[in-house]
């Protein structure tokens, strides 16, 4: 029966980091789509294309920490 409000305080815990990831997800997309509206060069345009696939599939099934990965990718590529 102790395990019932150890299992609470952690969902309590975790629901802010949640929240930043989310937001952090939307502001990722977003910056993808704007990299992709400069007409990258060619060898950078695919690889933003499929971040952004990912991370927008990603966002609709509430993986955000896997979509912050894809925008992790896109920035990646840009750095290049």
């Amino acid at each position: 029966m102790r395990a019932a409000p150890l299992c609470l305080g952690l969902i309590l815990l975790c629901g802010p980091a949640f929240a930043d990831d989310k937001s952090a997800c939307a502001t990722g997309i977003a910056m993808i789509k704007d990299e992709l509206a400069k007409n990258p060069p060619e060898s950078v345009l695919p690889k933003l294309k499929k971040a952004l696939r990912v991370a927008e599939r990603e966002q609709g099934e509430g993986e955000y920490d896997e979509c912050l990965d894809a925008v992790g990718d896109a920035k990646r590529a840009l750095a290049r």
